[in-house]
């Protein structure tokens, strides 16, 4: 095994708690939104519907110190806050949106095999 490459599948490895942040429920809306650009709060907050202001600052806030985003305060009145991708950030939403690109274009094909009373369009 390469001794900079993490593993997934042993129970120490770091790794696993970063991809537990990503595909978190709340987390991998966070890396979609964020991969059209640089967010404030309230921009991100309004685009991910039903998330509340405490899990999305938490989900911010782990995505931050997993190295996914950045966070950038102005010194304003009311305070101003940014959040932009890293570069390890867009690597990562941009295998998170493939993932996503496919459940949406497949969606329905899924929804039948759970249901066979839907029907695809």
């Amino acid at each position: 095994m390469d001794s900079d490459k993490g593993c997934v599948l042993s129970k120490d490895c770091p790794s696993r708690l970063i991809l537990n942040h990503l595909t978190s429920r709340w987390g991998v809306l966070v890396m979609i939104v964020l991969r059209n650009g640089t967010k404030r709060f309230s921009e991100i907050r309004r685009e991910i519907e039903g998330i509340s202001e405490r899990m999305l600052a938490e989900t911010l806030k782990q995505l931050q110190q997993d190295g996914m985003l950045q966070r950038q305060s102005f010194d304003t009145v009311p305070p101003h806050v940014e959040y932009t991708l890293t570069a390890y950030g867009v690597q990562a939403a941009e295998q998170i949106h493939g993932l996503v690109d496919w459940l949406e274009n497949n969606l329905n094909g899924i929804l039948a095999t759970q249901n066979p009373t839907h029907t695809e369009n």
